[in-house]
């Protein structure tokens, strides 16, 4: 069943191009440009991919590469990352990227930023980096952005960037809501199990806002995973092979691909995975489309958020893609 604020907002997509055991990283790529052309079908807003270095379990590691080859198989959905993790890449490299890609698929490119660094210490090393790196989130995303008006200490221009209109975006990380009101851009920020903290994040944003050449007022994207089957059990399922894989990484420090929920079930687990993989489990949006419908509306009424960023990924290719159909029919129910 559908409400009015439901009705209202926007849904978009988001895709990790997570490897599935048994199944190669080039699959994953080609799951996520099929699952584009199905989102665009279904009337979803944008689809973004993400940036990811050196983990087993993702074969996104190149976001506007990917990026390039969903906007060539869609027409019409916006297309962006989500994020670029800025950190890990020169201003001026990353505008340069997103100008070509707004040439080749004029007013459908967003720019997702983001100021994550490597996920563990020997990625980081690889990259060059350092966690203090991050701390500069701030300047770099000046710079960046400069760079599309023709600002330069050193009188360079970013070809084609420069000029150029791409929507950036701030994925709320730490510091990034406070990040995102000073610079006056929309704010990405997740996760949906953690309502108060995410509340928090909103109002912090809100209240810091300031106008910018990108937004005149705050936009508020809240992101999370959402799963609809038709039974409670069944779309709860659906979230068994990320939850493992998240506290399998939690546990033991590397993020493997998803492996089917039966296998995940059968598993003996100490008491240590057992936490971790039931703190996954607990508080997502899965249910029946009743049952989601009044979960969203509740978030929706608490945030005043315009758009849900969707992140949820499964082993069940069939049953992720049926699941993001019913979603569909709650925002853009058939006639």
């Amino acid at each position: 069943m559908s409400s009015s604020v439901i009705a209202r907002t926007r849904f978009s997509v988001l895709d990790r191009s997570r490897i599935r055991q048994g199944h190669s990283p080039a699959e994953a790529l080609r799951d996520t440009v099929a699952l584009a052309r199905e989102a665009e079908a279904l009337g979803y807003h944008r689809f973004w991919v993400s940036e990811h270095h050196g983990v087993p379990g993702v074969a996104g590691s190149a976001p506007t590469v990917l990026a390039a080859a969903v906007a060539a198989a869609t027409r019409s959905i916006r297309v962006g990352t989500g994020g670029v993790m800025l950190p890990n890449h020169r201003p001026l490299v990353v505008a340069e990227q997103f100008g070509v890609l707004e040439s080749l698929f004029p007013g459908r490119i967003d720019m997702g930023l983001g100021r994550s660094v490597g996920f563990t210490d020997g990625v980081r090393r690889a990259l060059g980096r350092d966690k203090e790196d991050a701390e500069d989130f701030g300047a770099q995303l000046d710079e960046l952005l400069g760079w599309f008006s023709g600002a330069s200490p050193t009188g360079v221009r970013a070809r084609p960037a420069d000029g150029l209109r791409v929507p950036p975006f701030v994925l709320a990380l730490g510091e990034g809501a406070a990040i995102a009101a000073r610079a006056g851009l929309p704010l990405v920020i997740g996760d949906l199990r953690g309502r108060e903290r995410l509340l928090r994040g909103v109002e912090r944003y809100r209240a810091g806002f300031r106008p910018s050449p990108w937004a005149a007022e705050p936009y508020v994207v809240i992101s999370g995973t959402v799963a609809v089957a038709g039974t409670e059990e069944a779309a709860r399922r659906l979230l068994i092979p990320e939850a493992w894989s998240m506290a399998y990484a939690r546990t033991h420090g590397t993020f493997p691909p998803l492996a089917p929920a039966e296998e995940t079930e059968a598993r003996s687990l100490t008491a240590r995975e057992r936490a971790a993989y039931e703190a996954q489990l607990a508080g997502q949006l899965a249910g029946t489309p009743d049952q989601v419908a009044h979960e969203l509306e509740g978030v929706l009424k608490e945030t005043g958020a315009a758009e849900v960023l969707v992140t949820t990924s499964g082993y069940d290719r069939t049953a992720l893609l049926d699941s993001y159909r019913a979603l569909a029919a709650l925002f853009a129910p058939a006639p």
